[in-house]
């Protein structure tokens, strides 16, 4: 059901009658009759007499029963038509209260005002003419006695409701002329107080003779609608979009009028529309009543009509007291003259979009900037709709920072550059002996501006407590904020609106905006349109009530006649920090060691530039000799490029190759001289990839290595692209981690980041170490070039094996290939099966034991594993008195036929590498063919 249906209680009907159980009574009569033939007992038939007692006491049962069910009926159906009239009542007033609200007459806009919108008056408004019975929006269900009939009469008419027709029809008033004009008298005056004199003119001979001329819309004819009052049959009259006549009762009326009010007396009136006929009681004002109202009108229109339509900045005077007072508008007093330390220390302006909010916060630092030098006062601008409002204001050496659309980064950054510059201004009074910021000349004032602050508040809502810090502590050390934004009402908090006793609204949408601002209604009633746009109503702490003022157009002219006036003068230094370089060069020999800020001398390893916005500095960061260092990133997240730079720097490091046998190979050397002092730093990159390409044994040694590396004194820097499993184990042995972006916030947390700093598009080379941001620096193309990576042992490639015995034996999966291909790389040799060599061995005919420079023709024997097994006498000669080479694909096979324990050096598979195995030598790897 709709919330505006009422469910009827249904007519219960007549209850039945009890019926006479005959049946019942029946049985024990006949029971005791056919007892007492059998038994002749006189008490038998006494058995009998109970079938008539019985019948009469269910019939008096029956007949209390039905009177108690209609009293409890009648209770019930009762109740609900008390609770049916209630909900009526209840409907109907709500009903009546909307629609009063939606269409007020005189008497509702003077007790309420109502609301002007963007909407102006057009064809379709409507226009109160009484009050009378129109159809309600309420409904009832349910009954069809005569008492529901009349209650869905009275339920579907609202009595004493606003009649409204659209004044595009116009309207005739057929009455005597007294009465006739004070009906016209109120339905002028509701449209007077309902719309401003901008959207609505009065025109035509009756504004004069009824009493209209006090209304500030009288005469105006350059307006969005035009109302002609009375008849105007000249020639040359003014075209009206609508019209109100008046006509003797029995006239007809003027063609094009859809309305037509007879009114004998205003109580007992008749309207005549398309839709039809119907009763009404209109309203009517004295000459006295619409005088009074529209004078009242008019003193505020007066007001508005006193600024000027247009103004420049540069029509104004420039000011020059001692606070930051600025003149930046022109009131229906002259200029407007305020002064942010006096008048403040901060300030709320509000406005609707497209009412001039950035153009007067523009024009207010153009003043400020124009009557104080940059020693004086300094400006951070904050501009979080991304745009381009405050870009003009960049050319004045005032202005220290431009901020546009802040991310969660730029966030955390602005709340430490603000606590930072409270801090540092409490220390530079109390170094001072300073009370104010008045007793210390040479602190210059800094004047935040913010424009959209809701908006900021609401993507960061951190910087709501640091701005209420700000605005609690300003006053004494020299901050100042002026904070813009479309509404304050339940944006700006209580304990920071109270420190910001200036306000400032232009056009608002609701009137509790205007009211939390200014005290009044008057920024609300503000009419829309171009006309309004930079018509503001300010309210100092010392005036009494909100002053209208026209703000002035700053033009680039006037923005670059300031920066002329003050060039020369020293630029104040921004206590918010830019934001660090997306691209960083390497600092090059004659460069300077710091930064502007202040930043400390680079070490022997410079890493990059940190951001330390709560110490309001970027200091180098630097890499100690023998200190460690884990750098983890995602992929294009600049690790190798961070190598490099450590290799221009330090041209004898030692990068550990990213092929597997020769990051062995180093690794392994690295590892057996953890203990020389003049060992150079160790670099690798991604040491994750490089130990996963390792089967599992030669992984658990190569990690097992460098976390010997890793703990020796010398220096080593090592990259990641993710931390897991025992590389885990690496990173937390050294000193230092730099946090590059990583694939996802899972990754990042796992690195050891916190969930905040999490950022997928933090540039190539930020890096978070510690609990600073570091942009990483970039080694030149020239500086890359002559600094190539240096390679432990610099073979690419293992050596190739030649036969340096007279019995060699090669184990191999491809026997029949690999002899083919020896006999041709080693044509000086004889090249046999397994079968061949026992064969021959058994006959004499192989050679014994030869040392290597002994003459004779070397013998090579190829066979794969289980050919080497069944030939157990020729395996052992071999490793006795020659060499074995194992292929890399057959690693178990030199535990189990050379006898060898530890692991080899790691060898590729299927790249024709191979182990050579001499008796008392550890193996060695070689290229086979």
């Amino acid at each position: 059901m709709d919330a505006t249906t009422i469910v009827l209680p249904s007519d219960q009907g007549e209850s039945r009658r009890p019926s006479l159980p005959l049946l019942a009574a029946t049985v024990p009569l006949l029971a005791g009759v056919v007892l007492w033939l059998i038994t002749d007992s006189v008490f038998a038939l006494c058995f009998a007499a109970l079938g008539p007692v019985m019948l009469l006491a269910s019939f008096l049962d029956g007949l209390r029963t039905r009177r108690r069910d209609r009293r409890r009926v009648r209770v019930e159906t009762d109740a609900a038509w008390q609770r049916a009239e209630a909900e009526l009542v209840r409907l109907h007033l709500e009903e009546h209260e909307a629609a009063w609200r939606q269409e007020p007459d005189v008497a509702g806009c003077l007790a309420e005002p109502p609301l002007r919108g963007h909407d102006g008056i057009d064809g379709d408004t409507a226009i109160v003419i009484g009050r009378g019975v129109v159809r309600s929006r309420v409904r009832a269900t349910g009954g069809d006695d005569e008492r529901s009939r009349a209650f869905h009469e009275r339920a579907q008419n609202l009595d004493d409701a606003p009649i409204s027709v659209p004044i595009g029809g116009g309207v005739c008033v057929r009455a005597a002329e007294p009465v006739a004009a004070a009906v016209i008298r109120a339905l002028v005056t509701q449209l007077c107080l309902r719309f401003s004199p901008a959207q609505l003119g009065l025109i035509g001979g009756g504004v004069a003779t009824w009493g209209l001329e006090r209304f500030p819309h009288a005469g105006r004819r350059r307006t969005a609608f035009r109302l002609r009052i009375g008849d105007d049959a000249r020639a040359d009259a003014v075209r009206a979009d609508a019209v109100i006549c008046v006509r003797r009762p029995g006239e007809e009326p003027p063609d094009g009028i859809t309305t037509v009010l007879d009114c004998g007396v205003p109580a007992r009136a008749r309207a005549r529309t398309p839709q039809g006929g119907l009763h009404l009681s209109v309203e009517v004002l004295s000459v006295g009543q619409a005088r009074a109202i529209g004078a009242g009108i008019a003193e505020k229109a007066d007001a508005e009509d006193a600024v000027p339509d247009r103004l420049a900045l540069s029509d104004l005077r420039v000011s020059g007291g001692d606070g930051l007072d600025a003149v930046f508008g022109r009131g229906e007093h002259g200029d407007l003259a305020m002064d942010l330390v006096e008048d403040g220390p901060h300030a709320i302006v509000t406005g609707m979009t497209g009412t001039g909010k950035s153009e007067l916060l523009t024009s207010w630092v153009a003043g400020i900037a124009a009557a104080h030098s940059p020693e004086r006062v300094a400006f951070v601008l904050v501009d979080f709709k991304g745009g381009t409002a405050f870009d003009p204001l960049r050319v004045l050496p005032h202005v220290v920072a431009v901020v546009t659309d802040l991310d969660a980064e730029g966030a955390r950054r602005g709340v430490g550059s603000l606590t930072a510059e409270l801090r540092r201004r409490e220390a530079v009074l109390a170094r001072a002996g300073a009370r104010d910021i008045r007793d210390c000349p040479d602190l210059a004032r800094l004047v935040i501006v913010v424009d959209e602050f809701a908006a900021l508040l609401q993507e960061h809502p951190d910087l709501g407590a640091v701005f209420t810090d700000v605005a609690a502590r300003g006053r004494a050390l020299g901050m100042h904020l002026v904070l813009g934004t479309q509404r304050a009402s339940g944006i700006i908090r209580d304990a920071l609106a109270a420190n910001c006793p200036l306000r400032l609204s232009l056009r608002v949408a609701e009137r509790a905006d205007s009211r939390f601002v200014i005290g009044s209604d008057a920024a609300a009633e503000l009419p829309g349109g171009v006309e309004s746009r930079g018509l503001a109503y300010v309210r100092r702490p010392r005036d009494g009530e909100a002053h209208a003022v026209r703000v002035a157009l700053t033009a680039p002219d006037d923005l670059h006649a300031t920066a002329a006036r003050w060039r020369g003068h020293p630029a104040p230094t921004s206590p918010w920090l830019p934001p660090l370089p997306v691209s960083l060069p390497l600092p090059g020999a004659g460069e300077p060691e710091a930064n502007a800020q202040g930043a400390s001398t680079p070490g022997p390893l410079v890493l990059g530039l940190a951001d330390e916005p709560e110490h309001q500095r970027q200091p180098w960061v630097t890499l100690p000799s023998g200190t460690g260092l884990a750098i983890i990133g995602g992929p294009g997240s600049g690790k190798s490029t961070a190598l490099r730079l450590i290799t221009a720097q330090h041209r004898e490091a030692v990068v550990v190759p990213a092929d597997p046998e020769g990051a062995w190979d180093v690794v392994a050397d690295l590892a057996g001289s953890v203990g020389d002092p003049h060992r150079d730093i160790v670099l690798c990159d991604d040491l994750d990839l490089l130990a996963g390409a390792f089967p599992p044994d030669y992984a658990q040694l190569f990690l097992s290595r460098w976390e010997r590396i890793v703990r020796s004194p010398g220096g080593v820097v090592i990259t990641m692209s993710r931390v897991s499993g025992p590389t885990g184990r690496l990173i937390d042995v050294l000193p230092q981690r730099a946090l590059l972006r990583m694939s996802s916030k899972v990754e990042h947390i796992a690195a050891g980041g916190d969930a905040v700093t999490f950022d997928a598009a933090r540039p190539a080379g930020r890096a978070r170490i510690g609990e600073r941001e570091v942009q990483l620096c970039l080694a030149s193309d020239a500086t890359d070039a002559s600094s190539a990576p240096r390679a432990r042992d610099g073979a690419a490639l293992p050596p190739r094996w030649r036969p340096d015995r007279a019995l060699s034996g090669v184990v191999t999966g491809r026997a029949e290939d690999a002899g083919r291909a020896l006999e041709g790389m080693h044509p000086g040799c004889r090249v046999l099966g397994v079968g061949q060599a026992a064969e021959r061995t058994r006959l004499g005919e192989l050679p014994g034991p030869i040392e290597p420079d002994t003459a004779g023709e070397a013998v090579i024997v190829v066979g794969d594993p289980e050919e080497w097994r069944a030939q157990w006498a020729l395996l052992q000669s071999v490793r006795m008195s020659g060499e074995m080479i194992i292929a890399a694909e057959h690693a178990p096979e030199l535990r189990q036929l050379v006898g060898v324990r530890e692991l080899p050096p790691f060898a590729l598979s299927h790249a024709d590498r191979a182990w050579s195995v001499t008796a008392g030598r550890p193996p060695r790897r070689v290229l086979l063919m």
